[in-house]
C-alpha cells in the first residue's frame, strides 16, 4: 500500500490533468473542426488514481460539461490537499507523544 502523501499526490496530478484538459476545450471551443481532450481516471491496486487523455471521436464543443468538470477538479484537488494537511497533523501528533 501507498503512503497518504503519494495517494494524495497522485489524486492532485488527476485533478490537475483534468482541470487544464477542461481549460484547454474551453479555450478552443470556437475553433473550427476542434474535437475535445477527455479525461478518465481510474482507481490503482496499490492506492491512487490515474488518469488517461483521449481526444473526442467528433468535432464540437461541450461548455457546461466542461465548466462543471472545472468545478469537479478544484473540489478534487482541495480534498486532497486536505489529506495531506490532516496526514502531516497525525505525524506531528505522533510525534508529540512519542517524544
Amino acid at each position: 500500500m501507498n503512503s497518504i502523501a503519494s495517494i494524495a499526490l497522485s489524486g492532485m496530478n488527476a485533478a490537475s490533468t483534468s482541470l487544464a484538459s477542461s481549460a484547454h476545450n474551453i479555450a478552443n471551443a470556437q475553433t473550427p473542426g476542434f474535437r475535445r481532450q477527455l479525461t478518465a481516471q481510474a482507481a490503482v491496486p496499490e492506492g491512487g488514481v490515474s488518469v488517461t487523455l483521449t481526444q473526442a471521436a467528433e468535432p464540437g464543443e461541450a461548455l457546461a460539461e466542461d465548466v462543471v468538470q472545472q468545478i469537479v477538479a478544484r473540489q478534487a484537488f482541495e480534498a486532497n490537499v486536505l489529506s495531506l494537511k490532516t496526514q502531516d497533523r497525525m505525524l506531528g501528533s505522533l510525534l508529540d507523544v512519542h517524544a
